[in-house]
């Protein structure tokens, strides 16, 4: 029989159209002459691609930075560095010294630079044979007359100030201590020799140049006071001289530090003893 009526779809779709998925492809991305994305103005697009430029222009001015730049600045690091470090040992730690007298001769010759341990006398006590660096305020120098400040004082006092030269702003003198608080130190025994409590010193760290003049003394140490003297026996206005002076005696608040090391002329570098074996034998004063 011919078919009358309109034909119905086959119901299990066989007759229906296949659909897939596909992306549906993106506008092309305008680019400029060097290949990087731009808008519809022919400006960069997107901040990720700003990053990225400021980036690379950061990379090429590495790059094109001179080698004589880089060595400078790693010259300038280090000489701060040593500055802050100079300053902080030249504060809490040592200091430099100028000798300009021959008191201490053989142990320290005029135009010696020391290093002071600034630690000593506090917190570390002083002993018997330390030589010690100490201000003159008990006027047993005489004033020098200030020098007139030259074109280049400013660098004078800022290597002083950060400890490389040697402070000359206030008279110092450096001897060596013979007698502690208590101690009870006599010039001399049948000898000649120097005892303190009533043991004799062989004392060879005196300037074996000359034979040392006797000088007699009598002395107890009083408390916060210690008895010093000089190396080179002949030649030095130390405690022997200035009797008429607190004494003689050096009081231990002055004393900026105990000598610790010769460190110019290079051919005198050394570090200075303090002679513990000659001391060694000495007792404690009476009643300690």
């Amino acid at each position: 029989m011919p078919e009358t009526g309109p034909r119905t779809p086959d119901p299990r779709g066989q007759e229906e159209p296949r659909v897939t998925s596909s992306e549906v492809p993106a506008p092309a991305q305008p680019v400029d002459d060097g290949g990087h994305p731009v808008d519809d103005g022919g400006h960069p697009a997107g901040p990720a691609h700003a990053g990225a430029s400021k980036h690379s222009r950061r990379a090429k001015s590495r790059e094109h930075r001179s080698p004589m730049f880089l060595w400078a600045k790693e010259v300038a690091t280090v000489v701060l560095v040593a500055i802050v470090l100079s300053f902080l040992i030249k504060t809490f730690f040592f200091r430099a010294f100028y000798i300009p007298s021959e008191s201490m001769v053989n142990t320290l010759d005029v135009n010696d630079r020391i290093f002071v341990n600034l630690l000593v006398p506090e917190p570390f006590a002083l002993e018997r044979g330390d030589v010690v660096v100490f201000r003159d305020t008990q006027d047993w120098l005489v004033p020098v007359a200030e020098k007139d400040a030259g074109p280049f004082a400013w660098v004078q006092g800022g290597l002083t100030f950060i400890g490389l030269l040697p402070d000359n702003s206030e008279q110092h003198l450096v001897k060596r201590v013979i007698g502690l608080p208590g101690d009870h130190v006599v010039c001399c025994d049948a000898g000649g020799r120097i005892t303190i409590n009533g043991t004799p010193l062989d004392e060879p760290y005196i300037n074996p140049a000359e034979v040392p003049q006797a000088r007699d003394f009598d002395v107890v140490v009083p408390a916060g006071k210690v008895w010093v003297m000089g190396d080179n026996r002949n030649h030095s206005a130390d405690s022997r001289a200035h009797m008429d002076s607190n004494g003689g005696f050096v009081d231990i608040e002055d004393i900026e530090g105990k000598a610790a090391v010769i460190a110019w002329p290079l051919n005198r570098v050394t570090a200075l003893d303090n002679y513990s074996e000659v001391f060694g034998g000495v007792p404690a004063p009476a009643g300690k």
